[in-house]
């Protein structure tokens, strides 16, 4: 789950997201929050505690990615 967390630090370091797909990403956030919904529909907490976890940490990158490429393209 915490695969994320060194994504995160690189691109706060850098203060650049160039090398993260963003389509990858909404795909990835897309897959936890629909397993995520899973989880709570059914009931199953050890399948909507991991996913809402991993969906928070993929939703920084996909955040750091849209803040970071908006911040690119105004300064060009």
């Amino acid at each position: 789950m915490t695969s994320f967390t060194p994504q995160i630090f690189k691109i706060w370091r850098e203060k650049h997201a160039d090398d993260v797909s963003l389509r990858m990403f909404l795909l990835t956030v897309t897959g936890f929050v629909l397993w995520t919904v899973y989880g709570l529909l059914s009931h199953s907490w050890p399948v909507t505690a991991s996913n809402a976890v991993c969906l928070g940490l993929a939703a920084v990158i996909l955040f750091l990615k849209l803040k970071f490429s908006r911040r690119k393209r105004e300064s060009a």
